[in-house]
C-alpha cells in the first residue's frame, strides 16, 4: 500500500449526496480481483453516455461533457470534494480501488458510509470528514477559482487553503499511523515475520506430525 504523508492537489467537486458504490464503479466491472485498471470506469454511468463493459476501449465511447471528470479544468485532480454519505450501498472494495486507480488520494465529505470509510484506509486513500459549512465553502471557492488546490498534511492533520487558512481534521491514531507508514493488514502482519517464523519452527519441532 502506498504511504500517505502530505499532498498539494487539485480539487475536483462532485456535488452529489448519497453517492453509492455502484455509481463509483458499476457492478459489471467487479469480475476482476486485481486492484488496478478500474480508473477508466470510475463513475462510468455518469462519465459516459453509453453503458460500459469490461475490456471495452473507452476512447471509442461518447463522453458526457457536463460531468466533472470530463471537464478540462479538473484533469489531474487528486482531491475529491463531495457531499454526505459518500460510498453508501454495497461493500465492494472495488470502489476505493477505482478512486485510487483514477488518481484520487483524498476525499472530503461531511460523512461517509462506514464500510467504504474503512476500505479507504485499507487501500491508501484518506477520507476526511469536515463540517457541512466548510464543505459548502469549499464548493463555492472551487467553482470560483479554476485550478483550486489544497494542501493536506496527515502528519499534522491540517488542511491548508490557498489563502493560507489552516483547518484541523481528525483521523484515528492507528489508521493515521498505518497510512503514514503505508501499511495495510498484510503489511502490519509482516512486521512480525521473524516472530512468526520462529514460532513455526518451534512448533514443527514440538509437533512434527502436524507438518507431515
Amino acid at each position: 500500500m502506498r504511504a500517505f504523508t502530505a499532498l498539494n492537489g487539485l480539487v475536483v467537486p462532485l456535488d452529489r449526496a448519497n453517492v453509492d458504490t455502484d455509481a463509483i464503479i458499476p457492478k459489471q466491472f467487479l469480475k476482476s480481483i486485481h486492484r488496478s485498471g478500474f480508473g477508466p470506469n470510475l463513475f462510468d454511468a455518469w462519465r459516459y453516455q453509453d453503458e460500459g463493459q469490461p475490456g471495452q476501449d473507452n476512447h471509442q465511447r461518447h463522453v458526457n461533457p457536463d460531468f466533472v471528470l470530463n471537464q478540462a479544468r479538473y484533469q489531474g485532480g487528486e482531491i475529491l470534494l463531495t457531499r454526505e454519505n459518500f460510498g453508501c450501498g454495497s461493500s465492494r472494495e472495488h470502489a476505493p480501488w477505482a478512486l485510487d486507480d483514477y488518481g484520487f488520494r483524498v476525499i472530503l465529505a461531511p460523512s461517509f458510509a462506514d464500510i467504504f470509510f474503512n476500505n479507504c484506509f485499507k487501500n491508501g486513500l484518506l477520507p476526511i470528514v469536515l463540517e457541512s459549512k466548510i464543505i459548502d465553502d469549499l464548493f463555492r471557492d472551487v467553482e470560483a477559482s479554476p485550478g483550486y488546490r489544497l494542501t493536506v498534511d496527515l502528519a499534522s492533520c491540517r488542511l491548508t487553503l490557498p489563502s493560507g487558512t489552516s483547518l484541523p481534521f481528525a483521523v484515528d491514531a492507528f489508521r493515521r499511523d498505518c497510512l503514514l507508514r503505508g501499511l495495510d493488514e498484510i503489511g502490519l502482519t509482516l512486521e512480525h515475520a521473524e516472530a512468526i517464523r520462529t514460532y513455526e519452527t518451534g512448533r514443527a519441532q514440538r509437533e512434527p506430525w502436524i507438518f507431515v
